[in-house]
């Protein structure tokens, strides 16, 4: 990647981000002959992907539908999904040797490193003679108009129609650059994670275009809690175990992870998507259990023995613990036989609908996604230009359009970036 000089002035497309949309929109499109900047502003490119999935990267997952994605226009994500689905993904995956296996969830991961998806887009990049460029801070964008007898004698799809100034380099080695291009893709992600390159910058030029957001929030995000919940998630904390989390009508089974903050794991980050402030969300903890019925054969099977031992062999010890001193506190050292039915039924109701309220999410400093965003009926669904504006496309996670943990995203990201890439 380049970053002692500067871009040169003239291009046929800029892409704006160097993350997994952007790399797949550029590599694309310099397939078709088109040249090709990326334009990336963090010091490295890809920072999302190699962090993902613990540094082995979730690439995309075999089963993916339009259900998998959360959107204001639910039916906008389908046509690049059928353009690009997981197997034509795996199929350059397979061609560079990476090696990769498939976990629960039909998720794909690399078995060796994340580094090899990014160093496998990077070799796509420079067979097609993309041009990268990371530290640039773009400052301005401006549309251009040329003169009708000027526009005659260059090809249409060459008119440079947006300009581009900003600067490249790192402190005293800054220096300032101004490219024009025909096509400028926007693929600088969304407000997630700021620490990997998470900003607002996409907004602000949809803003700048007047193209309508949708409301945005923190997506596949750990909870916080205020009230009794939160000492009891301290000292749980680092024990995992698979449960069903309900909320609003959705229900995930995955393993829920308590932590110093709240709760977290996969079927927490799941349900995030779904939860509004003031929402509760339900726990089964015995998922495909009747609890009610489980501690009514305790007492009949071990009725000399206390609630929490028993329980303890179902769920982590600590757990069954706090349990106790949330729901028979007074009958704690009591044996079985002294529970009436009707105690137990009700306890063991508990455990299988556990209600709890979040106080608020991490937010965008631990979110693997923002939801909502550009809002995408302002958008083609077959080339992501906007309708409005000729030559300005989005890709990724800067649109209205979000997965759920497992892949999807990055699917997303392949397929929206490749739509984009066969037209610009």
């Amino acid at each position: 990647m380049k970053v002692a000089n500067t871009p040169d002035k003239k291009y046929d497309v800029v892409v704006l981000g160097a993350g997994a949309a952007g790399l797949m929109c550029a590599l694309t499109a310099a397939g078709r002959g088109r040249r090709v900047l990326v334009l990336e502003k963090s010091n490295k490119v890809g920072k999302k992907i190699l962090m993902s999935g613990g540094g082995r990267c979730n690439f995309t997952n075999r089963i993916v539908e339009p259900e998998n994605f959360i959107s204001e226009n639910p039916h906008f994500c389908i046509a690049a999904l059928n353009r690009y689905t997981p197997s034509d993904f795996i199929v350059m995956v397979e061609r560079y040797g990476i090696h990769y296996e498939e976990r629960k969830h039909h998720q794909l991961f690399c078995q060796d490193t994340a580094k090899d998806i990014v160093n496998m887009l990077l070799q796509e990049c420079e067979a097609g003679g993309v041009e990268i460029f990371d530290h640039c801070d773009v400052k301005a964008i401006a549309t251009l108009e040329l003169d009708p007898e000027e526009v005659d004698a260059i090809a249409q799809d060459s008119i440079p129609r947006y300009s581009l100034s900003g600067e490249c380099g790192v402190d005293k080695d800054e220096v300032m650059f101004n490219v024009s291009c025909h096509s400028l893709v926007i693929a600088t992600g969304a407000l997630s994670i700021p620490k990997l390159g998470g900003s607002g910058f996409g907004y602000e030029v949809a803003k700048q275009f007047s193209l309508p957001l949708t409301e945005r929030r923190a997506g596949l995000v750990p909870f916080m809690f205020s009230d009794f919940m939160k000492p009891i998630c301290e000292r749980l904390s680092g024990i995992a175990i698979e449960v069903d989390v309900h909320c609003n009508g959705h229900l995930f089974t995955e393993n829920i992870l308590f932590t110093h903050r709240g709760m977290s794991g996969p079927v927490i980050l799941q349900i995030s998507n779904y939860w509004r402030p003031g929402d509760e969300i339900t726990i089964d903890l015995l998922p495909n259990v009747d609890a009610s019925k489980l501690l009514l054969d305790f007492k009949y099977q071990h009725g000399s023995s206390l609630l929490r031992t028993l329980l303890a062999k179902q769920l982590p010890r600590a757990l069954a613990v706090e349990l106790q001193g949330l729901w028979w506190q007074d009958y704690a050292e009591c044996p079985l036989t002294e529970f009436s039915d009707k105690q137990l039924i009700e306890i063991g109701k508990k455990v299988n609908h556990w209600a709890v309220k979040p106080s608020a999410t991490e937010g965008y400093r631990t979110a693997e996604v923002t939801l909502g965003g550009i809002d995408t009926n302002g958008i083609s669904s077959k080339t992501m230009e906007s309708k409005k504006q000729p030559g300005l496309y989005f890709v990724g996670e800067v649109l209205d359009v979000s997965g759920h943990l497992g892949g999807f995203n990055f699917q997303w990201a392949w397929a929206s970036g490749y739509s984009a890439g066969l037209v610009v």
